[in-house]
């Protein structure tokens, strides 16, 4: 991206986070959440895993390719986050949250 004199980016990229909750929602009609996070369960060593949940906190079908691709993305947008620990991503919003939350009103 150009800098300008300043030496600010001649386009501010503020929005990055909103572009790509809408970009992911396209690509995975119904997700509401993305967990991220190196801990896949049929790994030994740290690998990329990600859990596609709607709103209801229900699973959501999709190929492995698109959620690793989605997984990618957000890990790229947010490369200074503690990725020792998994991170939910709300697509809503826009917002990348430490951790699993449970959403209200259920209970695992």
């Amino acid at each position: 991206m150009l800098a300008m004199p300043s030496g600010t980016l001649a386009c501010p990229d503020t929005d990055r986070q909103h572009r790509l909750a809408a970009q992911l929602s396209d690509m995975i009609p119904g997700a509401a959440t993305i967990r991220v996070g190196l801990d896949d369960p049929k790994q030994v060593w740290p690998h990329l895993h990600a859990i596609v949940k709607d709103e209801a906190g229900k699973a959501v079908a999709s190929s492995r390719t698109i959620v690793r691709v989605a997984a990618r993305w957000i890990l790229r947008v947010w490369p200074e986050a503690d990725w020792k620990q998994p991170h939910t991503f709300h697509l809503a919003d826009a917002t990348l949250a430490c951790g699993d939350p449970i959403p209200a009103g259920l209970d695992r």
